[in-house]
């Protein structure tokens, strides 16, 4: 059935299937399950196709209307709703059958059968512990996220903390029922209102301190880097599966594994479900063709590179148990890798138990403060956002030119120089002779400068299109990361109404918001981390590129000069 929806941001498409939509424009959703995260819908004006899951909000009247109209639809689930907001035993909305559903367009589809990406997994390296059975990961999405609205689900007592059952039956605060809301997602709704419970292990506390700047991470004791060299082709079933091998290098150890592009993707994929708040990097994007070319080996290593500094500077991320187990885990070992994978894939602390392990400065924080801060950054992020997509289609436009047109110029100009020289060549007087030595020598000069501007953006402008590749993938999981506080902010304000009206004990709301504030310096901690690596990898990167360029004009300047000293004699 169709529900309605609130656009909560821009959004322009920029590809085709997708629609654009303008902030609060209501538009008509097909179905409130997205994949991965998008929405098939129309727009005000008619046009059908996909949006942001994220950048909607579905309105209550849908809500209200669907539930108050759920007798007619005959696949609609009667299980109820259980304490966490999830439908049992859930069917789909149409008749369709699940299993003939062929996705949105615009999304890339598999075929049954299929290899999904160039580095699958149908080899012996998989086993039936896979993530299928895991819940969801979290997906990251697109900019500029709001808090969720006030829509309200009575919830359980029987799954809350003992003085939030002491509370009247009135006592309750909203659930949002967008089941598919990033806050509901990331285990932030289920943390903020008591219901996550677990064993915090010593290994597994996450420290917050108080820096000079602000809440920030604990710094790693053992700080460490890992390269990332000597990608090889390596075949398997008899030559029947190829794939690039990469062998790592861990510094303070000098040990060294070897892993597949899938095995980074594995990673990747448990560290975003396990850590809700905390912007863990994107790798490289996956390839279907030319994967085995060696200019696509290059970039892949080189985002890798990237990837891994940003992963053994983080705090957190360097030293959690996954990690450790993918950069020590040795390459022969298979037993010891699975069972590793195993313990990963079944990891109690993830999403909503995430934010047990956080041990957080004694005084809180002044949550209006945090709003401030917060909302400063969200309109930092979304100005570098934009700018680092404009920045980088100019540099790969500047690189494009330089490779073709520029090259191509210069080596006109010199091929004009040396059909002059030819020219004058035909007089064959003795005193011309180094004259058309020099025009000639010119004319090889400029066809060499050409070369120099072809191979050029190697050295300095491909380095900081992939520092913004990286960048880009950060500024798309901030979204998200805020959409969290928001969301327990949110929660904090209806706790603190419901106990000023007498509906709520003050002790169940003094719970609701000092688990906001474990939220708070997560968030906060994770922002001043990512201005301190930003600083830190922009200065060095842009030094760099300089470097390099003005090194390349002193070898222009160098070949001219030569040119020059050949007319002295002339």
């Amino acid at each position: 059935m169709a529900l309605r929806a609130k656009a909560l941001y821009d959004f322009i498409s920029e590809n085709p299937g997708e629609i654009s939509v303008k902030e609060n424009e209501i538009v008509t959703l097909f179905s409130e399950q997205d994949v991965e995260g998008w929405l098939e819908g129309t727009n005000s004006r008619g046009q059908r196709g996909l949006l942001p899951a994220s950048y909607v909000e579905i309105l209550n009247d849908s809500v209200s209307s669907f539930n108050n109209n759920s007798s007619r639809y005959a696949n609609i689930p009667t299980g109820g709703i259980d304490s966490s907001c999830k439908v049992q035993n859930q069917e789909p909305y149409n008749n369709t059958p699940a299993s003939s559903f062929t996705g949105y367009p615009g999304l890339p589809q598999q075929q049954p059968g299929t290899p999904a990406s160039d580095d699958d997994w149908d080899d012996d390296w998989d086993d039936h512990s896979s993530v299928a059975d895991e819940p969801s990961v979290v997906g990251r999405g697109y900019r500029n996220y709001e808090g969720n609205g006030p829509s309200t689900y009575s919830i359980s007592t029987s799954s809350m903390p003992r003085g939030a059952q002491q509370a009247k039956s009135s006592a309750t605060v909203g659930k949002n029922l967008n089941r598919f809301s990033t806050f509901v997602k990331s285990g932030g709704e289920a943390f903020v209102l008591g219901e996550a419970s677990g064993f915090v292990k010593d290994g597994d506390k996450i420290c917050v301190v108080m820096g000079q700047h602000g809440p920030e991470w604990q710094e790693n004791p053992y700080p460490f880097c890992c390269t990332i060299d000597d990608p090889t082709k390596q075949t398997k079933f008899k030559g029947m599966k190829s794939y690039i091998s990469y062998k790592l290098t861990l510094t303070h150890t000098q040990s060294q594994v070897n892993r597949r592009y899938k095995h980074f993707d594995w990673l990747y994929a448990r560290l975003v479900e396990k850590f809700p708040v905390i912007s863990v990097p994107h790798i490289p994007e996956k390839q279907a063709t030319g994967r085995f070319e060696e200019d696509f080996i290059s970039k892949r290593r080189r985002g890798l590179i990237w990837w891994m500094n940003h992963m053994t500077s983080h705090p957190v991320l360097a030293r959690c148990d996954v990690f450790q187990h993918f950069l020590t885990c040795p390459s022969t070992d298979e037993k010891i890798w699975k069972q590793g994978k195993r313990k990963a894939e079944k990891d109690e602390m993830v999403g909503a138990n995430f934010f047990l392990t956080i041990s957080t400065p004694t005084a809180p924080l002044d949550l209006q403060d945090v709003e401030s801060r917060i909302d400063g950054f969200k309109a930092f992020s979304k100005k570098m956002d934009d700018s680092v997509i404009q920045v980088n289609a100019t540099l790969n436009e500047f690189a494009r030119k330089q490779i073709a047109g520029f090259k191509k110029e210069y080596q006109r100009v010199g091929q004009s120089f040396k059909y002059l020289s030819q020219a004058f060549e035909l007089d064959q007087q003795p005193y011309s002779v180094g004259l058309n030595q020099a025009i000639a020598y010119t004319g090889e000069a400029y066809e060499a400068i050409g070369d120099y501007f072809e191979e050029q953006p190697k050295q300095d402008l491909d380095p900081v299109i992939d520092l913004l590749a990286l960048y880009q993938g950060h500024l798309t999981n901030y979204p998200d990361i805020i959409h969290v506080q928001k969301g327990a902010l949110t929660k904090v304000k209806e706790s603190q109404k419901h106990a000023e009206e007498g509906k709520m004990e003050s002790q169940q709301a003094d719970g609701i918001r000092e688990r906001c504030n474990i939220i708070s310096f997560a968030t906060l901690a994770e922002i001043q981390h990512f201005h301190q690596i930003r600083v830190r990898d922009f200065k060095s990167q842009m030094q760099h590129c300089l470097q390099q360029q003005i090194s390349f004009f002193q070898k222009i300047t160098g070949k001219l000069e030569e040119a020059l000293q050949k007319y002295d004699n002339a």
